[in-house]
């Protein structure tokens, strides 16, 4: 029995070195097998979190490229607008550099003239030469005289309203007085101290035989810019009185206008030029024709 025992006892310790042998042995490489999992799961999840790293590095670098690209667009386009401003901007400087230099000629001219004056027709009147009382003194007004006026020049457009460059039209309110004589003496009946119709002797009193008158017209003056414009107002309207009346007491008479001229620019604002106008009434007025013409110059101050 004690044999058996010593057997048993001899077997657990063979089976108890055996198993302390195989842990000693096999312990350190399950640790450290272990350790290399724990390491390689380490490594797999920092690579994990780089490859994170690197798509969110990848996708803001796209980000940013997209935007560098819509900058790039948008400097393109403000590239392109400031070109076309420039242009712009150029073909504007180019129509109003002209405009500019033009406008050292004023638009606006307050002128005054003077000069020859022409009837057409011999003058008749209550009292001058009459053939309803023709009794004393019939003298009669030469048909030659002088005239002084003034005007006003407004201007509308430089180019005919786009249809004709360099070409302005003119608004024209202009007014002259016109003498023919005042001297000539007055008939027997109304013109004579005292009348011959109330017995006197002839005494003719002098009378002055005149004209005024009021015109509007349109005028049109070619090439702005120019120091030298010629200019031409192809009809407007005139109004004339008379004076002494008709023998029916007409004072009034209306009729057409048509002239022509030349403007030159002198210095500063100070403007000379020549004119001559065609006055043109509708046949005989109560026995008078008041058609005639001008001709003579005219300082203009531009304004």
């Amino acid at each position: 029995m004690k044999k058996f025992f010593n057997k048993e006892c001899l077997s657990v310790s063979i089976v108890a070195s055996t198993f302390f042998l195989v842990t000693v042995t096999v312990a350190p490489h399950a640790l450290a097998h272990d350790a290399a999992a724990q390491r390689i799961k380490q490594l797999e999840q920092s690579l994990q979190a780089i490859q994170a790293e690197l798509q969110k590095i990848k996708a803001e670098t796209a980000q940013s490229a997209q935007k560098v690209k819509n900058i790039e667009q948008t400097t393109n386009q403000t590239a392109q607008k400031v070109n076309t401003i420039e242009q712009t901007n150029a073909v504007l400087e180019e129509r109003l550099v002209p405009d500019i230099s033009q406008m050292a000629q004023k638009d606006r001219m307050l002128f005054f003239r003077g000069g020859f004056a022409h009837m057409m027709n011999h003058r008749n009147g209550v009292t001058i030469q009459s053939q309803v009382l023709p009794i004393g003194a019939q003298d009669r007004a030469d048909r030659n005289g002088w005239y002084i006026g003034a005007g006003l020049d407004w201007n509308l457009t430089n180019d005919v309203w786009g249809i004709l460059p360099n070409t302005s039209i003119f608004a024209e309110l202009m007014f002259e007085y016109k003498e023919f004589g005042h001297d000539v003496e007055g008939n027997g009946a109304v013109g004579n101290v005292p009348s011959m119709l109330a017995g006197g002797g002839l005494n003719p009193i002098h009378v002055t035989v005149n004209q005024f008158t009021l015109a509007a017209s349109p005028k049109v003056k070619f090439f702005k810019g120019s120091k030298l414009r010629p200019w031409i107002i192809p009809a407007g309207l005139a109004i004339h009185v008379l004076s002494p009346p008709s023998e029916s007491i007409t004072y009034i008479q209306p009729g057409v206008q048509f002239g022509a001229g030349l403007d030159y620019h002198l210095w500063k604002n100070f403007y000379i030029g020549i004119d001559g106008r065609y006055q043109l009434t509708a046949g005989n007025v109560d026995g008078i024709n008041l058609s005639g013409m001008t001709a003579g110059g005219y300082l203009g101050i531009g304004f």
